[in-house]
């Protein structure tokens, strides 16, 4: 395992961080979390050197952290620096925030967070959250030792977010980065300028929510066969992210064995600055093969969810992309119709309480009217 360090400190953190929003389940229900693979997943990652945990409020329907306490049990949690969140769009008074990092802490199981985030910050919750004391939560929780270092993940503009750095000293923040999107939303320039501040940089979604390894199209993957290094997509978008000597930590949400084996190995050679031209040029070609399929930028985070009218709206998009991305209408249409029966976007009504929570953005009801029109049988 390779190592890298925030600007600014000593912490030695793990290239390859654990996120343990889709970790491997029983059934079709996020809670109904394997238990017993998940633990094992993440104990063989920290007996690999993986030094990063991350979890949050919400994953797997709010049994992430309550699982969490167990795999970190035996002398584990001491191996690792523990992250979590606070859930933004529950803070309505300033006391929730207390109330809430106190009941994490129980969940799970510890006496501190090391890398404490203030979740998904948009201009919304970002304006909701200074208005009602946010500094002096953080002040307190850092000094009375519940926090040791404070961050945040991100999920609006650029603008935005260069106003979040500016405003408090951040040791570090999480932003969602991969080959697609260095111009979506923090993006490549907003790296930078973090970066140039002194603030660490985490990334999510360096394989756009498992999107690069599932089912690659016949000409991306032509792309990545003509290359003379043979890695998997999976590798190729790593090494893209780490090949960045700015990026710290690369989350990864693992769901199977095989996952953490692959990612332990390239995360055991992804040294900066180290692509060829040659290289990186072939991400390239990759890279504008997707842009000019991928229909709605949709990472399946089921912010958006659940929808009070019974639509599975990550799963809409996912078919519908999908049917764009491998030139599979008809196939997508069949499976469409079987896995979202009685959820699927023609229940829409057009409320507008998924689109205020959707990080990328997106004009959810729209879309969904686009999707119900392609696969309307």
């Amino acid at each position: 395992m390779l190592y890298r360090t925030f600007p600014k400190s000593d912490v030695k953190l793990s290239i390859l961080g654990f996120g343990c929003m889709r970790l491997p389940i029983k059934s079709k229900k996020a809670k109904d979390i394997n238990t017993d693979l998940a633990e094992k997943m993440i104990r063989r990652a920290i007996d690999k050197g993986v030094n990063y945990i991350d979890t949050a409020w919400p994953y797997h329907g709010g049994e992430s952290e309550k699982f969490l306490a167990r795999a970190l049990a035996d002398g584990y949690r001491e191996k690792v620096f523990l992250a979590t969140k606070l859930p933004s769009w529950m803070i309505k008074k300033h006391e929730d925030m207390d109330r809430i990092l106190n009941k994490q802490l129980v969940k799970l199981n510890t006496e501190y967070i090391d890398y404490y985030l203030i979740h998904t910050l948009s201009r919304k919750y970002w304006d909701t959250l200074t208005s009602l004391g946010l500094f002096d939560f953080i002040e307190r929780a850092m000094k009375d030792g519940r926090i040791k270092h404070i961050g945040f993940s991100f999920h609006d503009d650029l603008e935005v977010f260069k106003e979040i750095i500016d405003a408090y000293p951040w040791e570090f923040c999480q932003i969602q980065y991969n080959f697609l999107d260095t111009g979506h939303q923090a993006g490549l320039e907003g790296l930078g300028y973090a970066y140039a501040r002194g603030v660490g940089i985490i990334v999510m979604e360096p394989l756009r929510g498992g999107a690069f390894t599932k089912s690659v199209p016949e000409d991306v993957r032509r792309i990545w066969d003509s290359a003379f290094v043979n890695r998997t997509p999976a590798a190729w978008g790593l090494r893209w992210v780490w090949d960045d000597p700015r990026v710290t930590v690369v989350l990864s949400g693992m769901s199977t064995e095989e996952q953490v084996q692959e990612n332990l190995g390239i995360a055991g050679t992804a040294m900066p600055a180290v692509l060829t031209d040659k290289e990186l040029g072939i991400v390239d070609q990759v890279k504008s093969v997707y842009d000019s399929r991928i229909k709605i930028p949709c990472t399946s985070c089921a912010y958006c969810m659940p929808c009070p009218h019974g639509v599975n709206i990550p799963g809409a998009f996912s078919f519908y992309n999908d049917a764009y991305i491998f030139d599979d209408i008809e196939g997508k249409k069949i499976n469409y119709g079987r896995f979202l029966k009685d959820q699927g976007a023609d229940l829409c009504a057009a409320c507008g309480k998924c689109e205020p929570k959707c990080p990328q953005n997106i004009k959810i009801i729209d879309e969904l009217v686009q999707v119900d029109e392609l696969f309307s049988i």
